[in-house]
Formats: C-alpha cells, structure tokens, sequence
C-alpha cells in the first residue's frame, strides 16, 4: 500500500480542482509533517483547475480526489490503526477504534498503551508483516473484555516512514463468533444426548457366567462426529450356557442409538427363548426392515455351551470373530456370514469355533479395525497381530487391544469391544467344577437307576443333605417327564459350578413342556411344576440333532468365611 499517492483516476469522470480545506490533508500527501510537494503533483493541479474552468455538458460527479485518507479511513466502521517503526508506534487510530478501546496517544508504542493488541496477539503478527512485507491474518480473536476481532495487517511503504509502518484493520465479529458458540453448543448438547442413550442402552454390568470371563469396553467418536450404534450384549440363557452379542447401527445420531435400542431389547427377548445363533437373526432380519427400512445393521450372535467347548454363532455382515489359544496362536471364525440386517430374503445359518479352556475370544465393532485409505483386511490383520501377544485379565486385553489399534480420545469413530476368556483351571478351583453323566436306556428300570446316579455324584461333590434331596428330586420328575414323553436316546447329566447345580435330560423328541396347572383328579402334569417350585431356574430348549434338552438349577450357598 502506497500512502504518497492514494488517489486515483476514475475512468470517464471529470476532473475537478482540489479543494482546500484547513485542517485537512490532501490525499496526494503524507500523513506526518508539512512536506513540499512534487513537481508532478503541482502540474496535476494546474491541470485540474484548467479542467475546471471548461463548462460540463453533464453534472458534476465526485472524484476519489475530493476525499482525503483521514476522511475515509476515520469513517471506516472497521478498526483501523496506523503504527510505524520497528516499535510500533502509533500515528492514528480512527473513531472506530477509539471507540472499541479508547484513544491511543501518537508516538506511543502499542506494547506500553494498547492492552489489546497482547490479548489478540498482534505484536508478533506486526513483527512478522514489518520483516517479510506481506499481509497477515488471525481470525475471530477474543478480547478479555469479551469481543471478537478477525485483524488483518498490511505493511505500508512510503518515503516519510524509512522504517516502514504497518496498517491494522480489525472486524468485530463478536456476533457472528457468539452464534458459532452457540451452534457448537448445540451440537455438543445433542452429542451428548446420543451419547448418553446409546450408555443407557448399553449393559450397565455385564453378566459373568460361571464357566467364563468377560469384559467390554465401549468409546464413542471425537466431538466432531456424531455419536453412532454400536452395542454389545452378555446374556446368560440357563444351565451354563451363555450368549454373546455385538452389533453396530449404520448412521449417526440419536436416531442410530434408539434403532440400536430396540435391536438390543429383541435380541435379549430372543435368546429367552433359547434359539439357535441363525434363527436369531432371522428375526432380528425381519424386525430390523419394520423399524427403519434405511437403518441397515451388522450383528453377531454366538451360544457358549461349556459342555462342548466351542461356540456357535452366526453373522449378519458382521466383522469374524477371532479366538486366541493359549500359545497365541489366532484363530478366525471363517463359517458363514450372510447380508446385515433389515436386507430381507437371506435364510442365516449358524457356524462353530473350538472356544477351549485357556482361550480367549474377541468380538468387535469396525470402529477398531477400519482407517482411512486403508483397506479393512488389514485392520482386521493388525488386530490378529496384536491380540496374539495379549495376554492378562479381559479388561486388561481390551485395553492393550484399543491401545495397539492407535484408538485414543481423538478417534474418529464409536468403537465396541467384547473379550470372552474361558480360563484354564487347576488346582482347587478346578475341583469346584464337575461334570456327570448318564445315558438312560428305556424301561421301568431307567428311573430307578437314575436317581441312584443322581444321589452318589451330589453325595461326592460333598453337597449338603437337604441339596442332595433336592437334587434327586429334581433328577427324578426330569427323568420321569423324559421317559413318559420323549423318545430315545435319553441321557442325564449333571453338572456343578463354584455357583450351582445344573441337572439336565436330554431326548430325541422335539416337544418342549410347559407348565401347567393340574387338577386334583389329574394324575399326571405336576412334574414341571414341581421343579419349577423347587428349583432356582429351569428352562428347555430344542437341540440340534433334534430332540430337546430340559433342565432346572439350584443355587449353591455360599461357602463358610
């Protein structure tokens, strides 16, 4: 910016004379002290008043020569101040400013009498205009007092400033950076709702089986991305077997966190019954679709039966779930995956994996494998090779898991984790846990010979008399229902945990019981409820081979202290 000639022709303009007015400086001269003027600017005003002296044909138009610099510049609505030298001294301020901050003494330097300039950080941004002779900018710098200032300045180059000066023009934008705050508050507001429905929905503890351990972990995204619908599930299903549940929710917001909500609720609903992994999911298939057609989600759901030692889970587009051994060696879950849920015309089917003691099974959402410009395979891969050396209690694996993963508080997605550890035990407390059983041949002997069964294992796991009663009472009408109503093959099993007693018959008949009322006169129907009455729990389900399993358990008391 050129001070010593600030005026301009305008094209097709008349040219007028300069008017002198006291007290004023003409535009064609500097600011500081009475200079003599240039040889060129005194032929620009003879010409001016030759030209003003011929007659216009039209009226007059007001030429940027009719204005001076302070003129203009001191009725700017912008802060304007005009500093020189390498201290920065002031030359002028104009009304705007020292209305915003108050006059500024000239020849003053702005470090000792303008507080403002510190507070918006403007010293350095002079020194730094001065040195390279190019314009800086800050934006939306805020004042103690509260303002918001957007400062722009421009070095200024003219004879009369050998040191150069610098010119700085600020825009109070503390209107606009208010409603920016107010819209980010509005935003972190609706964040954290999310957020804290999606919380609300997640398990607030997680069940722990008495045959594994478990931990989860749960992080949603960064500030700036909306909350999404990951979620996760431990469902403990009766006789030792337990569900596990992870799932995600496409989309973001509270919309994703209430459609995961409901998913979760019916899964829970669901796995009451007892189903199959696959059949599970078809339902979910089918309630997804009804609840939000555009709402597409991912979900695993596995069965651990520790009598088998292995789980049996099926996928709807959900990432494979990995099982570390006990020497680290890791294993995927490579059965089928059928579309994610809400598709529609997909019949699931249902895959295994050895889960066998000391191993550990990790279920999780895409947020802790998928990255930008990276392909997913390779997350998943990273993964394996981070879970492969992951050794400790469940939290602790989650944690290392987040940690390997490079997922901090600044990550950019909701990520779910869900660690399954079924421990290798030994030593006293493997000898709380046993199992038992019995395959049951047909005839009036069957019933008989299991209750003897029944009494020397309880007498041998050392329950007390009345448990032991109780055990072979149970065993008995379970045996009997079984004999009067299913067909071969028969077996009982029984099975004790550090918690319960789990006493189950299983045959190849596929008709669940129910319990019903009897009537005085009825001689048969009391069996269930019986066990129902005595028993902590008790449940059926239909097996795989066909057929079905009943069974019932009591709560063991709590060891003397």
């Amino acid at each position: 910016m050129n001070f010593t000639r600030w005026s301009a022709r305008l094209p097709g303009t008349q040219r007028r004379a300069a008017r002198g007015t006291e007290g004023s400086v003409p535009a064609a001269r500097g600011e500081y002290g009475q200079q003599r003027e240039h040889p060129a600017a005194e032929a620009t005003d003879a010409a001016d008043a030759a030209d003003a002296a011929e007659p216009a044909d039209t009226a007059e138009v007001p030429a940027l020569e009719d204005f001076t610099v302070r003129e203009i510049v001191g009725r700017l609505p912008g802060l304007v101040a005009l500093v020189y030298g390498p201290e920065h001294r002031i030359a002028y301020v104009n009304e705007a400013y020292a209305a915003a901050f108050g006059p500024r003494p000239t020849g003053a330097t702005v470090a000792a009498t303008c507080p403002e300039a510190e507070e918006l950080g403007l010293l350095p941004l002079m020194d730094q205009v001065l040195r390279s002779g190019k314009p800086r900018t800050v934006k939306s710098r805020r004042t103690r007092e509260g303002g918001s200032y957007t400062v722009t300045c421009l070095p200024v180059e003219s004879p009369q400033l050998p040191d150069g000066g610098v010119l700085v023009h600020a825009a109070d934008v503390t209107d606009h950076a208010e409603a920016a705050e107010r819209l980010r508050a509005s935003e972190r507001r609706h964040r954290e709702t999310a957020v804290t429905l999606q919380r609300s929905l997640l398990p607030q503890e997680l069940e722990q089986p008495d045959d594994l351990r478990i931990a989860a972990t749960y992080q949603p995204g960064v500030a700036d991305a909306a909350v999404g619908g990951d979620w996760y599930d431990v469902i403990t299903l009766g006789a030792g077997r337990t569900a596990l549940v992870i799932g995600d929710v496409m989309g973001r917001g509270v919309r994703a966190a209430a459609v995961m909500g409901q998913l979760r609720t019916a899964v829970r609903a669901y796995a009451r019954l007892d189903l199959p992994p696959h059949e599970v999911l078809q339902l979910l298939d089918g309630l997804a679709a009804e609840i939000d057609a555009s709402q597409i989600a991912t979900c695993v759901y596995a069965i651990h039966d520790p009598n088998e030692g292995r789980l049996v889970y099926a996928s709807a587009g959900h990432l494979p779930i990995l099982v570390r051994d006990e020497d680290g060696t890791v294993r995927s879950a490579e059965g089928p995956t059928g579309p994610p849920l809400g598709t529609g015309g997909w019949l699931h089917t249902s895959g295994t994996i050895a889960l066998p003691p000391g191993s550990t099974a990790v279920l999780y959402t895409d947020g802790l494998v998928e990255r930008r410009r990276e392909d997913i395979d390779e997350g998943v891969a990273a993964l394996e090779r981070a879970l492969s050396g992951a050794t400790g209690t469940p939290q602790v694996v989650c944690d290392r898991l987040l940690r390997s993963l490079g997922v901090t508080a600044e990550h950019d997605d909701d990520v779910a984790v869900l660690v399954v550890q079924h421990p290798a035990r030994q030593g006293t407390d493997a000898e709380l846990f046993h199992n038992a059983a019995l395959e049951l041949l047909g005839g009036v002997e069957a019933a008989p010979r299991a209750r003897a069964f029944a009494s020397g294992v309880l007498a041998s796991w050392r329950f007390p008399l009345e448990l032991c009663d109780l055990g072979v009472l149970a065993t008995s009408e379970l045996v009997a229902n079984s004999l009067q109503h299913g067909t071969p093959p028969m077996r009982l099993r029984l099975r004790r945990t550090d918690r319960r007693l789990i006493i189950e018959v299983t045959d190849g008949d596929d008709h669940l019981p129910r319990r019903r009322r009897a009537e005085t006169e009825d001689e048969a129907g009391r069996g269930i409820s019986i066990i129902a009455t005595i028993a902590s729990s008790w449940g059926s389900r239909r097996t795989p081979g066909g057929g079905k399993a009943v069974w019932c358990e009591f709560a063991l008391p709590d060891p003397p202290s």
